[in-house]
């Protein structure tokens, strides 16, 4: 039950971190400043500038809410032993003639490439949401524009995560997996 409700408030709070994102980068795209590529407004959450940006962050606590309580569940439960790449599944995808033991190791890469590309997300949101309380975040990245790319560029790497974990929850389950992550 736990995972059906973490996938769950994870693909609604990203949905709408990804809509109303769109919103704000409207409001002056990273790329091409005010005369950047605008998106049509349809499928973007928010109306304009403030509501893209109050919508945003209403879905990044749910969002970073989830994963507080996904982490404390992974620890409690001792699941981050079987989450997370270790030696044996870099032996697994250099040695392994075992389809399905090279399937697991690619999804425990999967899980943990993904932990530092949120990480990145968080602090680089963070340093745009709040650039005088939080200059030194502005500075690590090297400056607002980076921190504005590098913040624009994690959504497409959460995507890439999302259909990883997708595919290989298929190879590895086929749909009844993937049924009980949402369903069952």
């Amino acid at each position: 039950m736990p995972a059906k409700i973490f996938h769950w408030v994870n693909i609604v709070s990203l949905t709408m971190m990804l809509t109303s994102g769109l919103q704000i980068y409207n409001a002056n795209p990273v790329f091409g400043g005010r005369s950047g590529i605008h998106l049509p407004p349809i499928g973007l959450l928010g109306g304009w500038l403030a509501g893209g940006r109050h919508w945003h962050f209403a879905a990044m606590w749910f969002f970073s809410l989830n994963l507080l309580w996904y982490g404390i569940y992974v620890l409690a439960t001792q699941r981050w032993k079987h989450r997370f790449v270790g030696n044996n599944d870099v032996k697994a995808l250099q040695q392994s003639r075992n389809a399905t033991r090279r399937l697991y190791a690619w999804h425990r890469v999967a899980y943990t490439a993904i932990i530092p590309i949120l990480l990145l997300a968080l602090f680089s949101g963070i340093g745009m949401y709040k650039p005088a309380q939080f200059s030194w975040i502005v500075d690590f990245f090297g400056g607002w524009f980076a921190l504005r790319v590098v913040h624009f560029f994690t959504v497409p790497a959460v995507i890439v995560f999302a259909i990883a974990h997708s595919w290989l929850a298929l190879k590895a389950g086929g749909d009844r997996l993937v049924d009980s992550m949402f369903w069952d």
